[in-house]
């Protein structure tokens, strides 16, 4: 904690992350993530920067732990956010933002379609998560950040508004 704390002080981190958990791809030692995920949460309280969350296969322990070690008081993001709308509004609840990536272009990806369109427009950040999951028409390919704007499209379509006010209040999210 002490190093992490010392290191975050750095004017050029603007948050503490990506940190979380990944029963995923390591599913042998759930509590030795735990434990470093509330260490991350613990730093950034304690230097009041926010967390940027990562969250596979492990929402329920994500959100316990997130509210256990008062992670919003420091708030943050869900990136490359999966869940269901219900997830969603429990992280909204902690003051978290909820950042959407390419996965929305996928034609079956109706819950995160779902959750594009409900997030209130003042908690919503869109990203690209590159190198992985690539937004149509690049799908499979390997991803960049200059791809966000097929994420924005597809989310201002989906939420019937014009791209440019997409484009304002996520940018403005994200400052």
């Amino acid at each position: 904690l002490d190093e992490l704390v010392r290191l975050a002080q750095h004017p050029r981190v603007v948050a503490i992350g990506e940190t979380g958990l990944d029963y995923y791809w390591q599913k042998d030692q759930p509590e030795w993530q735990r434990e470093r995920f509330r260490t991350h949460i613990r730093a950034a309280k304690e230097v009041g920067k926010p967390l940027i969350v990562h969250n596979r296969e492990a929402t329920a322990d994500t959100l316990r732990l997130m509210a256990e070690e008062g992670a919003g008081e420091v708030g943050g993001v869900l990136h490359c956010f999966t869940e269901t709308w219900e997830v969603a509004e429990q992280a909204l609840a902690l003051g978290f933002y909820i950042a959407i990536s390419g996965i929305v272009t996928f034609k079956n990806a109706l819950i995160v379609k779902d959750v594009a369109r409900r997030v209130p427009l003042d908690r919503l950040l869109v990203e690209t998560d590159a190198p992985y999951l690539a937004p149509v028409p690049f799908r499979g390919k390997l991803n960049q950040p200059g791809y966000v704007r097929y994420v924005a499209e597809e989310i201002a379509r989906l939420r019937d508004i014009p791209l440019e006010a997409l484009a304002a209040a996520t940018t403005e999210n994200f400052l």
